[in-house]
């Protein structure tokens, strides 16, 4: 009986692709940026937190962590329930 290897962020980060879902969502997160109206709330709002994101240096699981509560209303707001599985995900396994 071949048994299902678990993670456990308590135990070890090993086994979770936490930087390359962050990678994904993250690029979820441009794509759906691009069709919005340039003077639309939430996109001025990502693109200034992703400035920062470049002048301090941070990679894209600290952003996704660091938005959390933002990223779930502007993913609930665009009915998209696929990035929103991946962030909740993210925040089960990752933080």
């Amino acid at each position: 009986m071949t048994q299902i290897p678990t993670t456990d962020r308590y135990i070890s980060f090993c086994g979770i692709e936490c930087d390359q879902r962050a990678d994904q969502l993250i690029g979820r997160l441009q794509q759906q940026l691009q069709q919005l109206p340039e003077h639309h709330p939430w996109k001025i709002y990502f693109q200034q937190k992703f400035r920062e994101q470049a002048r301090q240096q941070h990679d894209n699981l600290f952003y996704v962590g660091a938005q959390l509560n933002n990223l779930y209303s502007f993913f609930e707001e665009q009915g998209d329930n696929e990035s929103l599985d991946l962030l909740w995900l993210l925040e089960l396994e990752c933080y």
